[in-house]
């Protein structure tokens, strides 16, 4: 299955409700990874939507966009001038990024407690939250 914006999309927003399940039921060490999931979708999501039709990247860049890195794939998405302007004027937005920025793909491992709600709480919030801020730009 191809890979489109509208695919991360759709996948973003299903992730996120699936780590607000099972926050919500206290499994936080899945919460924690699908919410950070959520977000690496949705970035890769505005990085697709700056692909030109019938455009062949350029072979670094592409290799790039492969990451889990969160704070790498918002300077790809050309989202980390806007977000550093945001946030110094939504201070509630600031706290979820410091939330969401360390989150990594080798959560999904992590045995030790994770705080999924924290991490919820900051990728789902309907008005501060990091998701709904991405969603201005995929």
């Amino acid at each position: 299955m191809p890979k489109t914006r509208k695919h991360f999309q759709r996948l973003s927003q299903l992730r996120a409700n699936e780590a607000t399940v099972l926050a919500k039921g206290g499994k936080e060490q899945g919460a924690y990874y699908l919410a950070g999931f959520a977000i690496e979708c949705a970035l890769k999501a505005c990085i697709a939507k700056k692909t030109r039709k019938h455009d062949f990247p350029d072979n670094k860049y592409a290799a790039k966009v492969y990451t889990h890195d969160l704070s790498e794939l918002l300077k790809l998405a050309e989202l980390d001038k806007p977000l550093d302007r945001d946030v110094k004027t939504n201070l509630r937005l600031a706290a979820y990024w410091g939330v969401v920025k360390v989150w990594n793909v080798d959560s999904r491992y992590e045995t030790a407690r994770l705080n999924g709600k924290d991490m919820v709480a900051a990728v789902t919030s309907p008005t501060d939250g990091v998701l709904q801020w991405i969603k201005q730009y995929w």
